[in-house]
């Protein structure tokens, strides 16, 4: 007799049961336990990244809306729904430096400008 590894029902099969077909590519085989887990978002992370990287070049505007999308993001960090905690932190980090950069940079020109109106006064 001779062994046939195609043909499942063997009388005595000397590897014991067979495996079966396996799954196509792209299907996840169907077998017990935890399964496959996708990966959480990190959309709001990745906007208040760049949007408070882009506030370097909006005067700070974009940096504003960086840091609610920041703060956002760890909200939803804290609960489990998105991954990504330290993008979000960097962001927040980022957007506040530019805000408080660009503020500093117009208090300092505001006073410029006073303090060279006052010198043609006197």
């Amino acid at each position: 007799m001779t062994y046939d590894p195609y043909n499942p029902k063997q009388p005595g099969d000397p590897y014991g049961q067979p495996y079966g077909q396996q799954p196509m590519y792209g299907q996840q085989p169907m077998y017990g336990g935890y399964g496959y887990q996708p990966p959480k978002p990190q959309t709001n992370a990745i906007l208040a990244l760049v949007l408070s990287l882009v506030g370097f070049a909006t005067c700070g505007v974009t940096a504003i809306v960086g840091v609610v999308f920041g703060h956002i993001a760890m909200g939803r960090i804290k609960r489990g729904e998105e991954d990504g905690r330290g993008m979000a932190l960097a962001g927040v980090i980022i957007g506040y430096v530019v805000i408080a950069g660009w503020l500093l940079y117009l208090a300092i020109v505001i006073i410029a400008i006073i303090a060279a109106a006052n010198q043609g006064i006197r």
